[in-house]
Parts: C-alpha cells; structure tokens; sequence
C-alpha cells in the first residue's frame, strides 16, 4: 500500500456529496452578495433557549409558542411588560415614540390575509402606546425555509430573506422614524434584509428594529426570562452578526 494520502477537492462534483456542494454555492452567493446598509440597531425584551435546562427555560419556550399562536391573553401582557420598561426603567430610547411607525415584519410564507405574529404583536404594542401606528408595508413575494424547524446550515441567508423581501410605498406620508417588529431575533438575518429593503422604500427615514424574543443559543440554563438590551445586527463576513 502506497504511503501517500488520498485527497479530494471540496470543489470536484465527483467525490463531493449534493448538501456540500449546496453549502458551498450558498457560501460564494454570499460573499458576492452586498448590502446597502452595514447594520441596523435592534431592542429585545425577552430571552429564549430551545434546548437549555431550569424554570426559566421552559417558560421562555411556552413564551414563544404564546407568541407564535398570537395568543389574544398574552400578547397584551407582553406588551404591557414592554411598556413598563420603557416607562418605568426607561429601557430602549429612541426606539418607541408617538411619531414612529411599527412595520411588522412578515413570517416566512406571503401573507393569506390573516395576521402574522409579528404584525399581531405590532398591534399590541401600538395598544399600549408605544407608538403611533402599524404600517404593513412589507411582503413576502417568495417563500422562504422557516429557521425554526431547519438545520443551522440551511437556514436563509440574508440575501434569500432580501430577494424574497417587497417593500410596498402604501403611505399618504413617509414616515420618519420606523421601527421593524418581530417576535424573535436568532442570528437577525431577517431583521438586517427587511431592515434594508426599507431603506431603499423609505430612504429619509430612520430604521431601528426590535423583537419581543432573542435567542440565547445552545447555553447550558436560564435562570432568568426578562433580560431588555439593546445592540445592534451587521452586515460583516457576508452573514448578519448579533451583539449581543
């Protein structure tokens, strides 16, 4: 037997299986593909692990499956809790106010007629007085893979939620100050694409975004459901980075 070691291009159609090639396509797709804007500053109330242990874990995740079912009981008290650390411990400056508009940022499918969650939750903040209207102005034109339920490697990229992305100019006045709403923020590719879309729609105005949730990834336990902060999703390295 030969002492040589037998090597294989990850390139080569021949000795390369079907999910590395696509992984690759994905990868160079994303190096070519460029942003207009290079980040967007986010606010989140909540924090959510899928996999962690304790109390506060579990409640985290019957928290977002409240959110995703648009639970009429919950939402209202999410936004309240919401409220209260605007108000009360004056959490996220700048980001809720009269004169901002709430664009909810739509679920992974084009929209039936029904409310998404986030429009819902949009809804619900604007109740509470948070700010001074809902403007639905962003669609889906094209489906995308819910990251939910996909492996790491195969959830969209930032360019498959822009390309899937319309922004609709629907309003008798542009708004100013708008703030994206969505129920929860992983890495924020979502955020940063429909971020960027309206952008190019509204390009006067400020666009900040926030989401009720944001996950905290593979951490051992929470032992807390309640942690506001505000950071801000870039556009580095072709992929959307969260910080925190």
């Amino acid at each position: 037997m030969s002492g040589r070691t037998l090597c294989r291009s990850v390139a080569d159609p021949r000795t390369t299986s079907r999910c590395e090639l696509e992984f690759i396509a994905r990868c160079t797709a994303a190096r070519k593909f460029q942003l207009a804007i290079r980040s967007v500053s986010f606010g989140s109330c909540y924090i959510y692990s899928p996999r962690a242990q304790g109390s506060a874990a579990e409640d985290s995740r019957l928290l977002c499956a409240r959110l995703k079912s648009g639970d009429p009981e919950w939402l209202p008290r999410y936004a309240g809790q919401v409220f209260q650390q605007v108000s009360r411990q004056r959490q996220f400056p700048g980001l809720f106010a009269k004169d901002v508009v709430l664009v909810p940022v739509p679920g992974s499918a084009p929209s039936t007629g029904v409310p998404w969650p986030a429009e819902r939750l949009a809804i619900a903040l604007t109740g509470v007085g948070l700010a001074g209207a809902v403007l639905v102005c962003l669609r889906r034109r094209s489906a995308v893979r819910k990251s939910a339920t996909a492996f790491s490697g195969e959830r969209p990229t930032v360019q498959e939620h822009y390309d899937s992305f319309v922004a609709i100019d629907g309003s008798p006045h542009r708004p100013c100050r708008i703030l994206l709403v969505d129920d929860v923020v992983t890495k924020g590719r979502t955020l940063l694409a429909a971020a960027a879309r309206l952008h190019e729609a509204f390009p006067n105005a400020d666009v900040r975004a926030f989401a009720l949730v944001r996950t905290m990834g593979f951490v051992p336990r929470l032992d807390h459901l309640l942690e506001p902060c505000e950071g801000v999703i870039r556009w580095a390295g072709g992929d959307a980075r969260r910080e925190p």
